[in-house]
């Protein structure tokens, strides 16, 4: 399974606000054996995600949205998803009555607060409407697109009632070593082109040693590699 992840908003641009919600899905989804294939973060400009999208759509088994959700001007992460596949926003009875449930429930703690129910409840024609348990606005899956807020501990709630929905046979594999990443390079490319595995070096510098990751979707190849790599390489203790 190959997954795209799509980041909305000028914040994470403007460098105003820290894209952790793409490092925790890559995280998340890799875990699960997706190979994650690109990470792309746009404005908040409803033709520029509508574009991406629907490019993303056509190219990977599934793709994740992350981006504002509800009724300020700049939550146009709906309608973006919605124009990629020519569908319009319509009020989703179930997002509704999961809205009002939960503007009932915190009544009392805000009483002042305005919502526009149906302008929250409106999700792309013929979406699976995701209930937001975090939060108030629901987000949705069209097709093989997820759409989820861009609140992080929202999106990691509603991220968990869709999980199951990944799965992939990519595994890694980790090893470790003190030698310098220079001297490591034609074992690096003998393991790769030898197993046809994927292989990846990464400086920890505080840690004072060289992480190796192996992955591919054939156990018996990561095996091959791992042990041979283990022979060839001085692993760190």
């Amino acid at each position: 399974m190959q997954a795209a992840l799509l980041t909305v908003g000028d914040e994470l641009l403007d460098g105003d606000t820290e894209n952790t919600n793409a490092t925790w899905l890559a995280g998340e989804l890799s875990d699960r054996g997706v190979s994650v294939r690109r990470i792309l973060t746009v404005p908040d400009d409803e033709a520029v995600i509508a574009e991406s999208t629907r490019e993303y759509s056509d190219a990977f088994d599934a793709v994740v949205v992350t981006g504002g959700l509800g009724g300020t001007p700049d939550d146009v992460t709906m309608a973006g998803v919605a124009a990629a596949f020519d569908r319009p926003l319509v009020d989703n009875d179930l997002a509704r009555e999961d809205i009002e449930r939960t503007l009932e429930a915190i009544a009392g703690d805000y009483p002042d607060l305005d919502v526009n129910v149906e302008a929250e409840a409106s999700l792309p024609e013929g979406a699976r409407p995701l209930l937001n348990r975090a939060g108030l606005s629901p987000g949705c899956v069209v097709e093989n697109v997820y759409v989820l807020p861009g609140i992080p501990s929202e999106m990691e709630r509603m991220f968990e009632d869709v999980a199951g929905e990944f799965d992939g046979d990519a595994e890694s594999r980790f090893l470790y070593t003190e030698e310098p990443e220079a001297n490591l390079i034609e074992r690096l490319d003998e393991t790769r082109e030898r197993f046809g595995v994927k292989v990846g070096c990464y400086p920890d510098r505080e840690a004072g040693h060289n992480r190796l990751k192996l992955t591919a979707e054939d156990t018996a190849a990561l095996d091959d590699a791992e042990a041979w790599l283990a022979e060839n390489v001085t692993l760190a203790e």
